[in-house]
């Protein structure tokens, strides 16, 4: 499908979308993208039905009716493990004797929810064009709701076999997120990393594979990587990384030292963690990661393993610290850049004009 007719789908002037980044944006960088003529994205995993009503009155009232993107989970919220966590937090007890936090005061919870019935019944006020799912679809009712004002339904695969079945179940597009991409995984029907792909081995395998539009995602972080994506039949791209360091986004401090190579991250060098969250997730390298192992059992699973870390994240982050913290980025942050959003989207548009 041409590049036009996907930005036709999404209503927008490019087929550029702006990942949607829980935790590290909010309203102000969906609404400068999606004026820049791109869609802008907003994350809901972490918001309250409340947060979310007020992010949304604001990307509607800066937009002027322009489409923007309204971003879910899908998880199963597991029955909590006391005895895992209590393990979690064994883990975590030498680091909670070094900032002198008292572990019995940390209520445990999830940290992040799946899309609800709450959550529809607030996306119906404002019917969004487009709502994405990362980490399979919601039940079918839910998905009714949402297509019943006539939005788009995007959603994340990993492999191929996820790609049929969200094609299998209608979706208007399908975003292909290569292994280099930043933050969580959305593999949903299989847990096993080794089944998944790079960015530019998974996109024509998918193009090939479906009758949807593909949108690539991971690694994409300039002109040129774009124009690579389109020439390998992607309907669009969808980039994260190279927003973190706009003005808009919303990462600590350390966050942004890292990524902007003010302090030492042994070159950006990033791995799946499990640590943070319960889920594999991609950030770069710090001494939490080094320390316990990026990837184990000893985290509780997601999205319960967030509540243990949350202290240890907010006393080492209001020292200067990254090292408890989610450092979320993707494999290529080349593209990152101090520069406003929506100037930074028309640099990354430059790669469909380039396209023959």
């Amino acid at each position: 499908m041409a590049s036009s007719s996907i930005a036709q789908l999404l209503g927008t002037q490019l087929p550029l979308i702006q990942a949607p980044m829980a935790g590290a944006q909010g309203s102000a960088m969906a609404v400068a993208v999606s004026n820049a003529g791109a869609l802008g994205s907003l994350p809901c995993a972490m918001l309250t039905p409340d947060a979310m009503r007020a992010e949304l009155t604001a990307i509607q009232a800066a937009t002027g009716g322009k489409p923007y993107n309204v971003n879910f989970f899908c998880h199963h919220v597991p029955v909590p493990s006391p005895q895992r966590e209590a393990d979690w937090r064994q883990a975590l007890a030498p680091y909670y004797a070094e900032f002198g936090i008292d572990p019995a005061g940390i209520a445990a919870g999830a940290g992040r929810n799946p899309f609800s019935a709450e959550a529809a019944a607030v996306l119906e006020e404002f019917k969004p064009a487009v709502v994405s799912f990362h980490f399979g679809l919601p039940a079918d009712d839910l998905l009714a709701r949402v297509r019943a004002w006539g939005a788009k339904v995007l959603c994340s695969a990993t492999t191929v076999d996820e790609a049929r079945w969200l094609a299998a179940r209608g979706v208007d597009a399908i975003i292909a997120q290569g292994l280099e991409a930043g933050g969580h995984r959305g593999h949903f029907l299989s847990p096993d990393l080794t089944r998944q792909m790079g960015t530019f081995a998974l996109l024509p395998q998918l193009v090939k594979a479906v009758d949807v539009p593909v949108i690539a995602a991971g690694g994409i972080a300039d002109a040129d990587g774009v124009r690579a994506a389109m020439a390998l039949g992607a309907a669009g791209v969808q980039v994260g990384t190279a927003y973190l360091l706009c003005p808009e986004a919303t990462i600590s401090a350390p966050h942004r030292l890292v990524l902007s190579g003010k302090i030492g991250a042994a070159h950006l060098h990033t791995a799946l963690t499990n640590l943070f969250t319960g889920r594999p997730a991609r950030g770069i390298m710090n001494r939490l990661m080094r320390e316990l192992g990026p990837l184990g059992d000893v985290a509780p699973e997601f999205p319960m393993a967030t509540a243990a870390i949350a202290p240890l994240r907010a006393k080492a982050e209001s020292q200067g610290s990254g090292d408890f913290s989610p450092l979320w980025s993707g494999q290529n942050a080349s593209g990152c850049k101090p520069i406003p959003a929506a100037e930074l989207t028309r640099e990354l548009a430059a790669g469909f004009s380039a396209r023959s």
